[in-house]
């Protein structure tokens, strides 16, 4: 059965690079918005859920803009907060082979979303939604921000909604010391989550964990049961990736639930664009809960959607559940006709 979900987070305006030039070759940017709550959002709009974004926007031209997009994702804009003058930006150049792609952020600490001010949102209209996702990229904004984050998850907690947290740690957004500075609003947003997305470098880095096991999975194994039965957590799910020398991803995606971990198959695949691959992945995960899937099948739709986000030019996810469900069974084929 459908349901309502919201995410908690700041509209991007997406400036990308055509091609694979450099930003000092080209005279022309492709706008797009995103964020990771317009991704997650709008992939569980996709999937038939009711998809709402809790934000603020500008109040001019490039607002308009922006929520016009997002309603073309099928997002609705009852929940967006209009007021300031700037959105944060980024410049996306593609990379080629040893060249990696470069994300160049500007105008990001002025924006209508990071300088809304204390008591800017009326969390409890919002309340009802069975689930309400938050990422680690918002908590690194400013502490205004982590606390309208905070009160916004306790708000669904109360009313019985799932808490869904991305832990998404970046370390140039957090700065010098940044484990130390993100490790009590980390704590205080796993307390309250119901299914996180993070993986066993979140746990030594962020918490402080430790290990003497030396695989990544063995690591992962050890960790992550840890880390749900101290924090109460219902679902942790993740992603490893191995970008091999032919230039394709490896990707396996993982869910630990009732004492037990799901894995799906390693799938290899060439890659278009890889941001915003994650947030598949994670709308993947809460869908399968939503929807009541089994551990195993939920990571294996969470891996198939991710494998696919990285075929479509664009942050956001735009396969719809019976695309991804054709990749869950099919793998890759001929032309549809």
């Amino acid at each position: 059965m459908p349901k309502t979900v919201a995410a908690f987070g700041e509209v991007m305006m997406r400036l990308q690079v055509p091609g694979f030039s450099l930003l000092s070759q080209s005279d022309t940017l492709q706008v797009s918005y995103s964020g990771t709550g317009v991704n997650v959002a709008s992939a569980l709009a996709r999937f038939g859920h009711t998809g709402y974004l809790v934000t603020t926007l500008p109040a001019n031209a490039i607002g308009d803009a922006a929520v016009a997009n997002l309603c073309k994702l099928g997002l609705l804009p009852a929940h967006i907060r209009r007021a300031g003058a700037y959105m944060g930006m980024y410049v996306l150049e593609n990379g080629f082979g040893p060249r990696p792609s470069r994300v160049t952020y500007t105008n990001r600490l002025e924006s209508s979303f990071n300088t809304a001010p204390e008591g800017a949102y009326d969390f409890a209209a919002a309340r009802e939604c069975d689930a309400v996702h938050f990422c680690g990229i918002t908590l690194a904004m400013n502490d205004t921000v982590r606390r309208h984050a905070l009160s916004f998850a306790r708000t669904v907690k109360e009313a019985g909604g799932l808490v869904v947290f991305d832990c998404n740690y970046r370390p140039s957004l957090w700065g010098e010391d940044g484990y130390a500075k993100a490790k009590p609003w980390y704590t205080e947003m796993l307390g309250l989550a119901d299914i996180v997305m993070m993986n066993e470098k979140d746990a030594l880095y962020i918490l402080g964990m430790t290990s003497r096991r030396e695989t990544r999975q063995e690591q992962l194994e050890e960790l992550i049961p840890q880390v749900a039965d101290t924090y109460g957590i219902t679902v942790i799910a993740g992603t490893h990736r191995k970008v091999n020398p032919d230039n394709t991803h490896s990707l396996q995606g993982y869910l630990y639930k009732h004492s037990a971990f799901a894995y799906s198959d390693r799938l290899t695949f060439p890659v278009h664009d890889r941001i915003g691959a994650g947030d598949a992945f994670a709308s993947g995960i809460i869908h399968g809960e939503l929807e009541g899937y089994p551990p195993g099948t939920a990571v294996r739709f969470a891996a198939a959607a991710a494998m696919l986000a990285h075929t479509i030019p664009g942050d956001t996810p735009l396969s719809p559940e019976s695309a991804i469900l054709r990749a869950m069974t099919e793998g890759s084929g001929d032309v549809e006709r």
